[in-house]
């Protein structure tokens, strides 16, 4: 079965490295969303397997979209130049943090993890 991994960042071509890492190990792109108005309206209509947020959106911070992730078990992974660890870190404990730049192999690897604790 493929997972789905949803994507929220709103640097295009950060975004477009995402989609090409998760297609490169067989799974689903669920976006990518720009907003959080759009990451709350996609998370309404279906749960991903996991999900890989930018904090920092067009419209704010993504936090509401990652609150629904977590209440819903959904596996995160934070991948942002705006990640403050230790706080993400004390409000979603499961969660992955990878700073801006991280390396394909880093974050192929960070995916692959997650997907297999979810």
């Amino acid at each position: 079965m493929t997972n789905s991994v949803m994507i929220v960042e709103d640097e295009l071509f950060v975004a477009m490295d995402l989609q090409d890492i998760i297609e490169d190990i067989g799974h689903h792109v669920d976006g990518p969303y720009m907003t959080v108005r759009e990451a709350l309206a996609a998370i309404d209509c279906r749960l991903p397997t996991c999900a890989i947020l930018d904090v920092q959106l067009l419209d704010g911070e993504v936090y509401p979209a990652a609150d629904r992730l977590k209440e819903a078990s959904i596996p995160i992974i934070f991948h942002s130049g705006h990640a403050d660890e230790k706080k993400l870190l004390a409000r979603y404990p499961a969660a992955m943090v990878c700073a801006k730049p991280s390396s394909p192999v880093f974050l192929r690897a960070a995916i692959e993890r997650l997907l297999q604790r979810g």
